[in-house]
């Protein structure tokens, strides 16, 4: 819990028991209080946004004790961002000493820490508080939590994350198993892997990053595949002390690497919306090529090998997964897991694996978004019943009939092999552009129109029937329908819309 006898006393409607913050000098006065739910990626973006613009009357709630998100949630062997490190930073806060292209994930965490430090915005969390109701009453939103705070606020930002419930599969027998059995979102660092026999149940990122992490470590190591993936090859290399200082020395040459990777992307997202992108197909060959040079064994291969095309499903990229999988102890399990027993895992084939630990590696609930927290806007309308049968938001960032209500990285937004962080930041500066109309009093309440959204939706589903993710994998990008729910244009065109708000497409009352 924050300690709020720091806090400095100052005006705003604050509710009891939550920190008051003082006008930072020089910033525009303002009367509008705001909470940011969630102190991860987003969470910290919106604090350090929001100070900037002098909106200093907020506080972030954070139901565990620090911030960092994903990045503090995870704390598997081998966790490390898919994205290089120098693109998955603030714009704004660029960082010349990442150790490596991909950082690994504690590095990760302490750089949010770092951001939050150097933009003191510390201040303004409130950890170990979790937001369980958040209501649009009078006008304005009533946020009550865990621990009995009740604060009203004119805004909300929703910053909670996609990749932030864990899904736990049901199989039969699990509560049997005699040794360690844990998500990977949940690992348990008193469980000593050394030496240990390890099943890993799963094929995504996350179980690829530990199986290369493990395999040189654990007596046996089984992987428990369902479905093969497709890996692209993707060196690792560290930044030497002179590179790291070179680009001390010059922020222009950060800047531009920040901008090449930016570009790079950019241009991958434009492959995976277009299946006959000539991209697409280099991306294709690429993996096929990592595969076929890589894994000796023609068994092995071919048990390795997808049967949909590559960046159908989120594309691992990973420098040495097939080198792993051919270790000595290391096992590719292809047959369906049936269930638990005392000893380990029985699959269909009637074999007993025997383990000392179990990694669900089996991802999460990606439709939570703020979830389980209610939420219920204008008219006792709740965020449920408008998100069945599924959740929808305009430009992944506003819901019809719930007013002053943001979503940073919301439903049907770009995910997936993509910077959350630039997402994130695009995103927050058009939702400070619908705050700067309410700020300067043009309205008190904005709130996408129903027909923009579903305008929206039809456009986006009808597009996204020519996007990789609808060639005939199954993946988390997929709804209910089989429709990718996902952002299935350009990269370019999102920055396009998040440049500035159509005003025809909001209700601003």
């Amino acid at each position: 819990m924050s300690d709020e006898s720091s806090s400095v006393p100052a005006a705003g409607d604050a509710a009891p028991g939550v920190p008051a913050r003082a006008p930072v000098a020089g910033a525009h006065p303002s009367s509008l209080r705001f909470a940011v739910v969630g102190a991860g990626m987003a969470g910290l973006l919106a604090a350090v946004k929001l100070k900037e613009a002098g909106l200093t009357d907020f506080t972030v709630y954070e139901k565990e004790p620090r911030l960092g998100g994903t990045w503090r949630d995870n704390s598997y062997p081998g966790l490390a961002c898919d994205v290089p490190s120098h693109l998955y930073s603030f714009s704004f806060d660029l960082n010349p000493g990442w150790s490596h292209l991909y950082a690994p994930g504690p590095e990760i965490l302490a750089y949010l820490d770092d951001v939050a430090r150097r933009h003191e915005v510390l201040p303004f969390m409130r950890y170990g508080d979790e937001v369980t109701a958040c209501r649009f009453e009078d006008g304005r939103w009533t946020l009550e939590t865990a621990g009995g705070v009740r604060d009203r606020v004119d805004v909300v930002i929703a910053a909670t994350g996609v990749l932030h419930h864990p899904r736990v599969p049901d199989l039969a027998g699990m509560e049997d198993f005699g040794g360690a059995l844990f998500h990977s979102a949940r690992w348990d660092h008193g469980v000593d892997v050394e030496g240990a026999r390890i099943g890993v149940v799963g094929t995504g990122s996350t179980a690829v990053q530990i199986v290369s992490a493990l395999a040189g470590q654990a007596a046996h190591l089984s992987l428990f595949q369902r479905t093969a993936q497709w890996v692209m090859p993707a060196p690792n290399p560290a930044f030497s002390p002179e590179e790291q200082d070179a680009l001390r020395r010059e922020p222009g040459a950060l800047e531009a690497r920040y901008a090449e990777l930016s570009d790079l992307f950019d241009g991958f997202s434009g492959a995976v919306v277009d299946v006959d992108s000539s991209l697409l197909r280099w991306i294709e060959n690429a993996c096929l090529a990592n595969l076929e040079d890589n894994v000796a064994d023609p068994v092995l291969r071919e048990r390795l090998r997808p049967t949909y095309r590559p960046a159908c499903k989120r594309l691992i990229v990973a420098p040495d997964f097939y080198q792993a999988m051919q270790r000595p102890g290391v096992e590719l399990v292809t047959e369906t897991i049936d269930h638990f027993e005392k000893e380990g895992i029985r699959t269909a084939d009637g074999r007993l694996h025997e383990f000392d630990v179990v990694v669900l590696a089996t991802g999460f609930h990606v439709d939570a978004f703020v979830r389980p927290m209610t939420v219920t806007g204008r008219g006792g309308r709740s965020l449920d019943e408008a998100w069945t049968p599924r959740p929808e938001a305009y430009l992944a960032v506003s819901v019809p009939d719930f007013p002053n209500f943001f979503l940073l990285n919301g439903p049907n937004g770009p995910v997936g092999n993509f910077s959350l962080i630039q997402v994130a930041e695009l995103q927050m500066d058009y939702v400070l552009q619908l705050v700067e109309r309410i700020r300067r009093g043009e309205c008190r309440h904005v709130s996408a129109t129903r027909q923009a959204l579903e305008a929206f939706e039809a456009e986006r589903v009808e597009a996204t029937k020519h996007t990789v993710w609808a060639t005939g994998c199954r993946s988390w990008y997929l709804d209910d329908r089989g429709v990718p729910a996902a952002w299935p244009w350009p990269f370019a065109r999102f920055r396009a819309e998040m440049a500035a708000p159509r005003p025809e497409h909001y209700d601003m009352v």
